[in-house]
């Protein structure tokens, strides 16, 4: 990523001072920045700041389907991959608020046929924050899978009578515990995940691009994902049909686009799904990743307090597409980028478009 902090040191003595009087300009800076990253005839990323509430900058880059020479547009629907699990997290808050559990349940509650030695010793709370130490499954599950479900990772470890470590000791990210929070979601809501998800989150704030994948739902203007091989410089078709764990839903399932995460952003903001009380409880550190670096996840997201206002974020990985969300939300600030390619590192680009927007003394 050498080109991106080359790129950075020729703007930023100039950025530190224009910006801060002419938004204009950083908008620009930010721009540029982009376009020296995502080409026109390649797959690309849809992009947005949000600044004290108003978006300070939106824009697409690329192709959403280099076969049909398709350009990104904000109703661009990409997979989120991991962002889904803020999701996930909402709907279980949902649930929780409307007194259909609890976060101190043991899983065995939900979960009769699981192995008691899990179980029992597994509460709801430690599968949001990755401390439930639940073994993956991703060497249990049929290995003769198209496209592997919730339901097949709870098959794939519904009789192992161990955990990594003592529930509520350690932190492991677990793909599996989401995968098992979505299964609790359907068994509360009397539907599937997806139908959930639509009827209490997505409808209700207007989120009309998007959805959950599955092999029956229609996407409509569905980027497709492309893995980048920087020895040939190719791109090579990498989605749902090229990975048998692209569809499982409470981890990754999510397909969306700038557009609908916007509104998405804005009522966490408001409180608009979930109490105002929720959203902050989910967005507090609730277990600790890295002490040292004042790290810990929440409820679906990453939690930094190594200095304030503190900043929220969680990145996506899913076959050939990524995402990042960066948010300060005492600031009402927001960087989100959605991209149908890998090779780039949208992370360190999040961090580069923040110092365009908020150049430190």
């Amino acid at each position: 990523m050498k080109f991106l902090f080359g790129f950075f040191m020729v703007l930023s003595s100039l950025i530190t001072h224009a910006q801060r009087y002419d938004p204009s300009f950083a908008q620009r800076q930010i721009d540029s920045l982009l376009k020296t990253i995502y080409k026109k005839d390649e797959p690309g990323a849809s992009i947005a700041v949000l600044q004290n509430g108003k978006t300070l900058f939106k824009s697409n880059y690329g192709l959403m389907n280099a076969e049909n020479k398709e350009n990104i547009s904000s109703t661009t629907n990409f997979n989120i991959g991991s962002l889904t699990k803020q999701f996930t997290a909402a709907a279980i808050l949902q649930l929780s608020e409307r007194k259909k559990l609890s976060l101190s349940d043991e899983i065995a509650k939900f979960f009769p046929n699981l192995n008691k030695k899990v179980a029992e010793t597994i509460t709801i709370r430690q599968l949001l924050t990755h401390s439930s130490g639940i073994i993956d499954h991703y060497d249990y599950a049929d290995k003769n899978l198209k496209h592997a479900h919730n339901t097949d990772v709870y098959a794939a470890i519904k009789n192992i009578d161990s955990t990594y470590f003592s529930p509520g000791s350690s932190y492991r990210y677990s793909n599996t515990a989401y995968c098992m929070l979505a299964l609790v979601i359907e068994k509360l809501g009397g539907m599937s995940y997806s139908a959930y998800m639509k009827k209490n989150i997505f409808e209700p704030l207007n989120m009309v691009h998007t959805t959950v994948w599955s092999e029956k739902e229609k996407i409509g203007e569905e980027a497709t994902g492309y893995e980048y091989d920087s020895v040939s410089r190719t791109f090579k078709k990498s989605g749902p049909e090229d990975n048998v764990f692209f569809s499982t839903e409470g981890d990754g399932g999510v397909y969306t686009s700038i557009d609908d995460y916007l509104k998405w952003f804005n009522a966490l903001q408001s409180g608009k799904i979930l109490s105002t009380a929720a959203i902050k409880h989910g967005l507090s550190a609730q277990f600790p990743v890295n002490k040292q670096k004042s790290l810990s996840y929440g409820y679906g997201w990453f939690i930094n307090e190594s200095s304030r206002p503190y900043k929220v974020y969680h990145s996506g990985s899913n076959g050939g597409f990524r995402a990042f969300s960066f948010s300060v939300p005492e600031e009402n600030f927001l960087i989100v980028i959605f991209s149908n390619r890998t090779g780039i590192d949208l992370e360190q680009l999040a961090l580069e478009i923040d110092k365009i927007l908020r150049p430190r003394e």
